[in-house]
């Protein structure tokens, strides 16, 4: 594996600090900013919505051009949008800030995503894959932990202002290692479109909508789940978070090797079917922090190997569209956080966090459905070829 593909990870590493940092340090800005965890929330949701827009109408416009000066661009006005967060006088601000932030996010995770692919060998595209979004899931394991910490430590504006200041020396480094890209053929709008109307693609997108809407219906409220549940401290809190990123970076490993090893189909099916029994355990695994913690491990180790499976699974069922489904992908993997948050959102406001997990679990069935779906239509398509 090309060692700049871990590079790649790295960066998109800070991009997932910047997702997900909201979840850990949400009662903080809640307090902070007087306004209730349900409005807070809605900061996953208002970026994950303008992520997924973005990643969708650019996706189109990016592939023709020069992406490593694009990335550099990206990661510049993202960490502008981190200072500008950490500056926030009040919640609207802060609200605005995420939209810059998401959109620079886009961007970045989308140009890295690609470029990753492009320097691997096409039979590692799945690996390659699995490897950027380790760099997601491993923000997890360093990133809402010591975000929980500076917060605890210096305010929750301090976790916002030290990614901006990582951001611009990883940006010199990426400027220095990574190749210029060559030019492409343009993708036009009417590609999308295709994609978007050819059933087994469709569903096979709509697969990573709802198996990650279903884990952000509790994942975004994680933080008061668990206080309702055990009322842990700062210290342990940490610890439970540093626990589900480690089970994050293994998953997303996982799913991309498993991706390539059993075929990226039959990896599509059986995802939601062991997720959908992660989820609906967890329940029943609160009544102990004994039990609690490996199932919410487990929980969070299938959620991220979906990511690299979806989109070998779309990669190989269509190997001449992999820019468009890796567009289209990347936002559809955002609308499912946006779906999930927002529908967490609505259950925490109604008084019913405790529900969360079978709200999710909902969502992670019709996942599985669509999944059999996508399979079965990509059979019946090589069936009727063989005759």
């Amino acid at each position: 594996m090309d060692t700049r593909v871990y590079l790649l990870a790295a960066t998109v590493f800070l991009a997932g600090i910047d997702e997900n940092i909201c979840i850990g340090i949400l009662p903080s800005i809640a307090t902070d900013l007087h306004v209730s965890r349900a409005s807070a929330g809605q900061l996953t949701t208002i970026f994950s919505c303008v992520f997924a827009l973005t990643a969708f109408c650019l996706s189109a416009w990016l592939s023709h051009r020069e992406r490593k000066s694009l990335l550099l661009c990206a990661l510049c006005a993202f960490a502008l949008s981190n200072l500008l967060a950490a500056m926030s006088p009040g919640y609207g601000v802060l609200f605005a800030t995420r939209v810059l932030m998401a959109a620079s996010c886009a961007m970045v995770i989308l140009l890295a995503t690609t470029l990753a692919t492009g320097l691997a060998r096409p039979e590692y595209h799945g690996r390659a894959i699995g490897i950027v979004f380790m760099g997601i899931s491993g923000s997890l394991v360093l990133g809402v932990p010591v975000g929980i910490a500076i917060d605890n430590w210096a305010g929750w504006r301090a976790t916002f202002a030290c990614i901006a200041f990582l951001t611009l020396p990883l940006a010199g480094y990426l400027a220095y290692q990574l190749p210029l890209s060559p030019s492409r053929k343009t993708v036009s709008l009417r590609a999308y479109w295709a994609h978007l109307t050819h059933s087994r693609m469709l569903t096979g997108q709509l697969v990573s909508v709802a198996m990650i809407g279903g884990h952000f219906t509790l994942f975004a409220y994680l933080t008061p789940y668990v206080q309702a549940v055990f009322s842990p401290g700062a210290r342990a809190l940490t610890f439970l978070y540093a626990a589900f990123g480690v089970a994050g970076v293994t998953g997303a490993w996982l799913g991309g090797w498993v991706s390539d090893r059993v075929g990226a189909a039959r990896a599509l099916l059986c995802c939601p079917a062991a997720f959908l029994l992660a989820m609906a355990a967890l329940p029943a695994a609160s009544r102990s922090a004994l039990l609690f913690l490996p199932a919410m491990m487990l929980w969070g180790c299938l959620s991220w190997s979906i990511s690299p499976i979806v989109q070998n699974y779309l990669i190989r069922s269509a190997p001449d569209q992999a820019d468009v489904s890796i567009g289209i992908n990347v936002s559809a993997m955002h609308l499912g956080v946006a779906l999930g948050a927002g529908l967490g959102g609505l259950v925490v406001e109604n008084g019913a966090l405790l529900r969360t997990p079978w709200v999710g679990s909902a969502l992670v069935a019709v996942a599985f459905c669509l999944a059999w779906v996508s399979t079965r239509t990509a059979s019946s398509a090589r069936t009727q070829s063989a005759h």
